[in-house]
């Protein structure tokens, strides 16, 4: 198995994993480091030093910029935007430590058009939802959603909302609260 590159696709980093897709339009810069079984679809954008993860999905219009580090098999959905430097000028070039880094742990989720302004991390497992405004840190398994987003729920790491006692309604999964967000039980 190999790296897939559309013909209409551009991936001009060296370091990407076998399995990885790039379609058409999507443009993966020198010094991107893009894991193993990606998926990186139609119009997506990955600066060249962006870190994605094994298995996480890049859906249309995404765009990656340098200091965002996705974990293994995070989920962008379409037009999800991430920023790098809080006070843009274009006179100004910054780069480097004048940068703010983002960090998506481990099977996070951010629904279609999610903005999310550097310097946060977002938990393991967590869920924002379509629209959202991230402007701060969100715990594991938090579902977030609005602008700015805030906390409305927990969800399980296979996505399904929980009930009040912290229970998956759909696997059974059972989780208690911790010092990050909610921490799986057994």
């Amino acid at each position: 198995m190999s790296v897939f590159v559309h013909p209409k696709g551009l991936c001009e980093s060296e370091d990407v994993g076998e399995g990885t897709r790039v379609w058409a339009f999507a443009h993966v810069l020198p010094g991107a480091r893009v894991g193993r079984d990606c998926n990186i679809c139609d119009n997506a954008f990955v600066e060249g030093k962006a870190v994605l993860g094994d298995r996480v999905t890049v859906k249309n219009g995404t765009l990656v910029f340098d200091g965002v580090v996705c974990e293994d098999e995070v989920f962008l959905g379409p037009n999800v935007l991430f920023t790098n430097d809080l006070r843009p000028r274009a006179a100004i070039r910054r780069g480097g430590d004048d940068l703010l880094s983002t960090v998506v742990r481990r099977g996070a989720s951010l629904g279609a058009g999610t903005v999310v302004v550097c310097g946060v991390e977002i938990g393991e497992h967590a869920f924002a939802a379509a629209g959202s405004v991230v402007t701060k840190d969100v715990s594991a398994h938090s579902f977030v959603a609005g602008n700015p987003a805030r906390h409305k729920g927990w969800v399980c790491s296979c996505g399904q909302r929980l009930d009040a006692g912290l229970v998956c309604p759909d696997c059974g999964n059972r989780y208690a609260e911790g010092d990050k967000g909610l921490v799986p039980q057994g």
